[in-house]
């Protein structure tokens, strides 16, 4: 007991762990997941820079549905390769090839003089976009510790949030510039920030779950004991690591590296019952996570504001702003909450939200729609304009961090890198479908039905993960495998108190006297 109390007043577990925040882990997180900063900054400038392109290079909607919708077709290659890239040449280079793509397709739409060399430019750009949407939160979630995971893991979804904050920022000065220069700086801005991440990446540690699946556990060690707080902590962490790769007792390294051979036929054709279970949960967080209308809000948001009677193109840009600072603040709320309040509750919470705010949203477009131009009702242009920040503040602090997470925490380790990648693809679809086709879509269902239709899909959403996806927060990722062993009845037999355990009350003795 006393040794115990004094772990306990020195903030160490029964595990060897020690509590509190490593902070050499935190600054690794930040760094590999800086890529998505670019990425969101090309989601958030192209909101504002399509109002320039169209005026200057005559486009029509059609061309910049498919300019927006693009960027996603293209990050399913990206995404699709990064997986195997990853297991093939670690994390951190992936993370510096990612940004060297992204790159090469910045200066493309910096420069470009026409549209099809800009359509060019955002594929190149959609590659890069799918490497870092993969290999961001697999990079921080093989890097942290269980009790900090949740919140490393959701910076991938900050820095896409600050990265489309920032995007608005560009387009709100950059606007002010001469039509021929001003959205092509807007997008070839993108290439300072990549260069120096593919050259800073480098100084960065390597997964250390990657090192032992190459038979480096030596070096492993040596990273763990950076990231993590306590020689104790780094010795646990590794040989349960070691466990989940393979190693037997006794064992030097595991397994000859297989370069992540045979993986999708784990997956897809012989998968365990947990495995399938994770493929369900995880890929199914990816397909809902943009039926829910972000794009649509982030993308389309001048277009939806419009919509909404504000009428100048600054005014426009200003209040796009607004969104970027909405979305940024409430994920890191969600950060702060992931590791204390859970992933379910969060996420449960959050779509709530959602589909309150798009059904009033949809109810405030559909009222303006149907009143005479710039005669809308003021409480109604009021309801749309506040649903549209409370979506992005619902969908902020729940849907949008926790998808990314959960998404990468779940697979076992020799699953992680390509099941990873086959989620962010699905994601690309879903997100390209919604871009490509929310103008068709309005146009032919009015705006607000438009919103009504989103609204609906995120009930579907909330059905699917209160029955499909099983809380993993507090658990080493070598022990989430064992939480989907078990279907959602029986997990729910489980939590149930069984008849012997419910503690019943004393049978009053007959012959006692009142």
């Amino acid at each position: 007991m006393g040794e115990e109390e004094e772990q306990r007043s020195n903030g160490v577990d029964g595990g060897g762990r020690k509590n509190g925040t490593n902070k050499y882990a935190v600054a690794c997180s930040i760094i590999g997941s800086i890529i998505s900063i670019l990425m969101g900054y090309d989601s958030g400038v192209m909101s504002g820079a399509m109002l320039f392109i169209k005026e200057d290079l005559k486009t029509n909607d059609t061309q910049l549905q498919v300019l927006a919708g693009i960027l996603n077709v293209c990050a399913l290659v990206g995404s699709l390769t990064a997986g195997r890239v990853s297991d093939w040449v670690g994390r951190r280079l992936t993370i510096s090839l990612a940004a060297c793509i992204f790159l090469a397709g910045s200066v493309l739409m910096g420069l470009a003089p026409n549209f099809a060399t800009l359509l060019v430019g955002r594929c190149v750009a959609g590659v890069g976009v799918g490497y870092a949407l993969m290999i961001a939160p697999v990079y921080a979630v093989e890097i942290a510790s269980a009790e900090i995971r949740g919140s490393l893991t959701s910076l991938p979804e900050i820095c896409i949030s600050f990265g489309i904050l920032i995007g608005y920022v560009a387009n709100y000065f950059l606007a002010k510039l001469p039509l021929v220069y001003g959205w092509r700086t807007m997008l070839g801005l993108g290439a300072l920030p990549s260069a120096a991440l593919a050259v800073g990446v480098l100084a960065m540690p390597e997964s250390p779950r990657w090192l032992v699946m190459q038979g480096r556990a030596e070096e492993a060690l040596v990273v763990l004991l950076k990231v993590c707080n306590t020689t104790e902590e780094a010795d646990v962490r590794l040989a349960d690591i070691k466990s989940a790769a393979g190693f037997v007792e006794g064992d030097v390294a595991p397994a000859p590296p297989s370069g992540g051979k045979g993986v999708m036929k784990e997956m897809f054709l012989h998968p365990t019952p947990a495995v399938r279970r994770i493929l369900v949960a995880a890929l199914g967080v990816h397909f809902f996570q943009h039926l829910t209308g972000i794009e649509a809000v982030v993308l389309y948001s001048p277009r939806i504001f419009k919509a909404a009677g504000i009428a100048t193109r600054n005014q426009i840009l200003a209040a796009t702003i607004g969104v970027g600072v909405t979305k940024t603040v409430f994920i890191m709320v969600a950060i702060l909450l992931v590791d204390r309040v859970g992933r379910r509750p969060l996420y449960l919470s959050s779509l709530a939200g959602i589909i309150a705010s798009m059904a009033c949203l949809g109810l405030g477009l559909t009222v303006i729609e149907r009143s005479a131009p710039h005669h809308g009702a003021p409480w109604a242009v009021a309801l749309a304009i506040a649903a549209v920040f409370t979506f992005v503040a619902a969908f902020s602090i729940g849907v949008g961090p926790i998808t990314w997470a959960y998404s990468s925490e779940v697979y076992p380790l020799r699953l992680r890198a390509q099941g990873a990648s086959v989620g962010v693809a699905i994601n690309r679809i879903m997100n390209a479908g919604v871009s490509m086709t929310f103008v068709t879509l309005y146009k032919a269902i009015t705006i607000g039905g438009a919103f009504f239709l989103f609204a609906g899909l995120a009930v579907v959403a909330a059905a699917f993960f209160y029955f499909f996806c099983p809380e993993t927060q507090g658990r080493a990722l070598e022990e989430i495998e064992e939480v989907f062993s078990r279907g959602w009845r029986a997990r729910q037999r489980q939590q149930a108190p069984s008849p012997s355990s419910v503690e019943l009350p004393p049978v009053p003795d007959s012959k006692a006297r009142p």
